[in-house]
């Protein structure tokens, strides 16, 4: 078993090749420009939080509208670092919140291959699996129009599910 004395050997080893710096430095400032580029075109629709990239396996920002912050409920747009995709999360201010969603959606299509819920959110949807990024411009309109439709949907079901469960408890 390698120690992390090992690990950050290779680590810095990577690190100093600079491809690796490269790369990530493009892919944040990718997202921030989503980030921006989403809050000028979607500000009537959304709002959007900061840009949170602390570690090398997401970069994400969170996006909310009057329905879901009365739900305890928010997306985010996230760049999944470990498939090098684009997908949408459906997330719960807090774990309890979040594990009730997952009871009340974990029979949609978007867990027609999940048998147990997510581990940092309720829905998980891929918008862009295979990102061109030689053509920024066309993958940025790419992603904003997926986020947009998949976004819809999932507020679509959670307002009529919720509907469902009102009308069962009364």
């Amino acid at each position: 078993m390698k120690s992390l004395n090992d690990y950050v050997a290779v680590y810095k080893e990577q690190l100093q090749k600079g491809e690796i710096l490269i790369a990530y430095n493009e892919l944040v400032k990718f997202v921030m420009r989503l980030r921006t580029d989403f809050m000028k075109n979607l500000s009537d629709q959304y709002t959007f939080a900061g840009i949170l990239h602390g570690y090398m396996d997401y970069t994400y920002f969170y996006y909310s509208n009057a329905f879901l912050k009365s739900k305890k409920l928010k997306f985010g747009l996230v760049l999944n670092h470990l498939e090098m995709r684009f997908e949408v999360w459906l997330l719960g201010n807090t774990l309890p919140i979040q594990k009730k969603y997952w009871e009340l959606l974990k029979s949609t299509k978007w867990h027609k291959d999940t048998e147990e819920m997510p581990k940092y959110s309720i829905i998980e949807a891929v918008l862009v699996v295979h990102p061109d990024f030689n053509d920024l411009n066309r993958l940025a309109k790419q992603i904003e129009t997926k986020m947009i439709r998949v976004s819809e949907e999932i507020v679509a079901c959670l307002r009529n599910d919720l509907e469902v469960k009102k009308k069962i408890q009364q």
